[in-house]
């Protein structure tokens, strides 16, 4: 599926209700979980110690931090969507955000999003979309949830 296209708010409503698409794989890496652990100061061992995690934890590897998959939306997002003639896109809302499986080092992730819906906010479009992180090779997502993001479009 190619990337999406988005100029205005009628292309949008176009989709709602329709799955928008799926990003490429995103490489879980230590190095990443090492720095996002320093930017957030969750230095839990199950996150940074890969000879401990080994022997006791139930996953036998380290193991992103949850909220580290979340701050991938807006990149997976990306790679799903274009959003052309915009003013401003804000960051909104996250409801009913679920983790449901962890995610080891070296695992690969996507996004999948579908568009629920799409409300005009006096100019501003309210986009409400599901998302599913998936983990390669696993029958049970990361995290499925719904995210609310604002998008200003120039007039």
């Amino acid at each position: 599926m190619s990337m999406l296209t988005i100029r205005n708010f009628e292309e949008f409503a176009q989709h709602e209700g329709a799955e928008l698409g799926v990003s490429d794989y995103h490489t879980i890496t230590q190095q990443q979980i090492n720095q996002f652990a320093d930017a957030t100061l969750d230095h839990q061992w199950i996150h940074l110690d890969a000879e401990r995690a080994k022997t006791e934890s139930p996953f036998k590897s380290t193991i992103a931090h949850g909220y580290l998959t979340v701050s991938l939306l807006p990149y997976l997002w990306g790679k799903i969507i274009t959003v052309e003639n915009l003013k401003m896109q804000v960051n909104y809302e996250i409801e009913s955000l679920r983790f449901k499986e962890p995610v080891l080092v070296e695992n690969q992730v996507r996004l999948k999003a579908k568009l629920l819906s799409l409300k005009n906010l006096r100019g501003i479009a309210k986009a409400q979309i599901e998302v599913t992180l998936e983990i390669k090779d696993s029958k049970k997502p990361a995290y499925t949830g719904v995210v609310t993001f604002l998008y200003h479009f120039n007039d």
